[in-house]
Formats: structure tokens, sequence, C-alpha cells
């Protein structure tokens, strides 16, 4: 009877009134439109002599809105719909999917520009608040540049949709290549393509590098880092990086992974045994089973030696061997080795080579922010138009940035690093009640509800932003 107890006397009813659930994600709405991404979208969506019920720009923030919710559909902005006492008059589903299916290729590019100004602005009140950007942390200490981190995901498709393919992975769907920012957790680009584009598709790295370092405001491009796994090992994607590397006024260094080629085995083979030094752990001690090296000089002037033919003359090239992990794939040299090796490019000039390959291993945070994209929209493409599931990634991307800039310019503590799923139960999904009087309504968070406090600080955080004129 104890267990049960909770119930006794429970009945049910239905009249109460000024209660609204979901009230936290007033709070990321409120701040797409203080730091003026919703009137940027506006202007990038409006069509000349066309005047919608529905504000392109309104509907379009909305939809993000709905994702960093937690939403999964386009028919998910009901949940702010369905509670116009607070959100005021939401789009309906078929208003969303027409504002969706009219965001043309020239709309994706205005889009950007209205993503990048609004970053703009975010990063000024980042450094107003925090004194500086977030630095991007390693085993050894923080990077004092900004770090764009590019990789590839598989997304299923349970359906027939347009562009849907085989993937290398024997699944069936899509193959998006994503772009982020490792300082503040922002999703830069999101790129659809089919599922049987490729893993290391240079061009496709390329135009999102692109579009990455076009969202990075201009001040903050001086210093670039951009890592990518061994899918960034192509002669266009390094020589586009050493291109860029060579503008006056910007640095744009690189550490991708590299192919254990026939030449890298026989480098590696001439290795003499006090080239190695410890490879650094998670909390930068030296470690006494994993060894880093360098190959640079080996590959370009040792004993049938290329030089390297073909790649930048700056390039540099280490290893990393250490124990064969059990069901770990490896070459028959690794297999007669007895070690696993794991060669990484850069153009960092000097430095330890232990930290240079430490630097490179942090890459794998961004499969955190993958996995935290597709718990945001990007785990189920929601048309069978490939224009639409398209715009839907540029929402996805809005969606992860809201809940960036929600920690970054509103939360401390634990909550300042916690993941959606976190933030979602918290603040986001938090029931409160609205009242009204005065011309004006007042948000009530429940007093009894753990994150009361950092919910109410949060919500005086962003609404003292000053709204854009």
């Amino acid at each position: 009877m104890h267990s049960t107890s909770w119930s006794q006397g429970l009945s049910v009813s239905v009249g109460g009134r000024g209660v609204v659930s979901h009230a936290g994600s007033a709070l990321t709405r409120l701040l797409a439109d203080r730091v003026g991404l919703t009137g940027g979208l506006s202007e990038a969506l409006a069509r000349p002599g066309f005047l919608p019920l529905h504000d392109r720009g309104r509907v379009f923030t909305d939809l993000a809105v709905v994702l960093a919710d937690g939403g999964h559909r386009i028919g998910d902005i009901a949940v702010l719909g369905d509670q116009a006492d607070l959100f005021g008059s939401v789009a309906s589903m078929p208003t969303a999917w027409r504002c969706l299916h009219e965001i043309i290729p020239a709309a994706l590019g205005r889009i950007g520009d209205a993503r990048a100004k609004a970053r703009q602005r975010v990063w000024e009140l980042v450094e107003d608040r925090h004194g500086g950007l977030p630095p991007s942390r390693t085993c050894y200490g923080d990077l004092g540049e900004v770090v764009i981190r590019l990789d590839a995901s598989i997304v299923i498709a349970h359906s027939e949709k347009e562009n849907a393919a085989p993937t290398f992975k024997k699944t069936f769907g899509f193959h998006p290549l994503t772009a982020w920012c490792d300082n503040t957790g922002e999703a830069l680009a999101i790129r659809l393509r089919p599922g049987n584009a490729g893993s290391n598709t240079a061009c496709d790295h390329i135009e999102v590098l692109t579009e990455a370092i076009a969202q990075i405001p201009a001040q903050h491009r001086r210093r670039l880092l951009v890592t990518i796994d061994g899918a960034g090992a192509s002669h266009a994607v390094v020589g586009h990086l050493t291109e860029l590397n060579a503008v006056p006024g910007q640095q744009v260094h690189y550490s991708v992974g590299f192919d254990l080629d026939g030449r890298a085995r026989t480098a590696i083979g001439l290795l003499p045994e006090g080239a190695w030094e410890p490879a650094l752990d998670a909390d930068g001690s030296p470690r006494t089973d994993a060894d880093v090296a360098e190959l640079t000089g080996l590959l370009r002037r040792g004993p049938d030696a290329d030089k390297l033919a073909g790649w930048p003359p700056d390039m540099r090239v280490l290893v990393r061997r250490e124990p064969i992990s059990p069901g770990a794939q490896i070459s028959l040299f690794e297999q007669h080795a007895g070690k696993r090796y794991q060669l990484t490019a850069t153009s960092t000039p000097g430095g330890q080579v232990s930290r240079l390959e430490a630097r490179h291993r942090v890459h794998a945070r961004v499969e955190d922010n993958i996995r935290t994209s597709k718990d945001t929209g990007m785990n189920s493409m929601p048309s069978r138009d490939y224009a639409i599931n398209t715009a839907w990634c540029q929402a996805i991307a809005i969606g992860c940035d809201l809940l960036a800039w929600t920690r970054l310019l509103a939360l401390d503590g634990h909550l300042a690093t916690a993941e959606p799923a976190t933030l979602r139960y918290r603040l986001l999904h938090v029931a409160a009640r609205l009242v009204h009087g005065q011309r004006r309504h007042r948000l009530k968070i429940p007093p009894s509800w753990p994150w009361a406090q950092q919910l109410h600080q949060a919500f005086d955080r962003v609404l003292a932003i000053p709204a854009p004129t």
C-alpha cells in the first residue's frame, strides 16, 4: 500500500488555466530574436511582392526552436502552436512545409549570411561575458586559435527518399558532411549528401570548409586550425588549406589523418628506437605503452624517399604506435609488427611531437557534436524531396547553435556544459504558469522545480540583451 499511496485521493479534470508546458523553449526563441537571427532570416527569406500571413523568418526560426526542444518532425512545430498564450501566433504544419519548400538554393546562401551576422553579435556578447572566446582544450592545455572540425556521418532513411542511396556501411540513407566550431560547440555547416557520397570527396570538404570559415567572424579568422580525419588526407584538400594559409593576415593550419601506405611503412621500419617519445594520456601525462615520432625527414630524405611528392613543402607527418586493441582492424604490417600505427599530417611548425599528436586526437570530440545533432533532428529527414531535406539541415544547424548560444550566454556551472537531453529536461520542457495583467504577461516558474533559479536567471540574461534596431 505504501508504494501506491501517492495516487490516493487523486482526481483529474479539465479546467486549469494559465499553465503552459515547454516554457523554457521561450528562452531559445527569445535568444534568436535578441541576437538578430530572426530578423536576419526574415530578410533572407522575403520574396518581393509576396506578403504571407506568417513571416518566413519567424517560421524558420520556430522550426529551429522546436528542433532545439527535441522535435524530429515538421509537425512538431505544434509544440509552440498549441500554446498561443505564450508563443503567440505560430505557423501550422502545412505553412512550415511551404516555408521549407520555398527555400531555393539562392536562399540557402542568404540564410548563411543571416547566421553569420547573428554569430558576429553572439561572439561579441560571449567575449563581453567571459572575457574572450572559450578555448579549445587539449590534455596539455588550451589552444590559442579557433578550431574547425570536419566530419561526415550516416543518416539512415527508412523509406524511399530522393538521393537516399546505399552507404559504405551497407546501410541506406544519406551521408551528410558537417563542420563544427570546437571552441563554442556551434554547427558552422551541415551539407546533406547522397548516401553513396564518398568519405574523402575533396570538393565537398572544400565547399563545407568554405561555408564554415564564412561563419567565423572576420576578426577571429586570423588564427584557424582545421582538423579532419583520414578523409582530409587528399592533395586537393591539403592544397586548399595551404593556399588559405598563404593569405596575408590569416593563419590556417591543419591536422588531418594520413594513410599508412608503403612509403610510411618503410619509414617506420627505419626509425631508430631513440626517435620515439611517450605519447600523452588524457591528463597530459606520458604513457608507458604508446609512443609518437616524426616521419617527415625519412619520407623526404630517407632511402627510396620520394620527398613527399605532390604534397606541400611545409607538411609534416607524425606517427603513433600503441598496443593492438582486441577487435581492431589492422593491416598485415601492423599484425607482423605487433603494434597499431596511426599517422597524422600537419602544417604546424615547431612544437613537441607528442603535443601535436595529442592535439589531433581530440578531434574525436566532433563525434559528440554529430551525436547530439542527430538528437536535434538530423536523424530523421522529414520529406521525400531532397531540397526540403536540405533546408531542414539548415534548421538543424540553427537549432544546434541556439543550444550552444544558450549555454554560452545564459548558463553557468554544469548546465553550461550540459548536453541537449539534459537542457531539455531541466530547462526547456518545464511547465510554468502564465499570468496576464497590466498589459504584460509574466511567466512564473514553479519554485519547487530544482532548476527554477537557473532558468529564471537565464531568462534575465537573455532579456538583458538589447533588442536589434
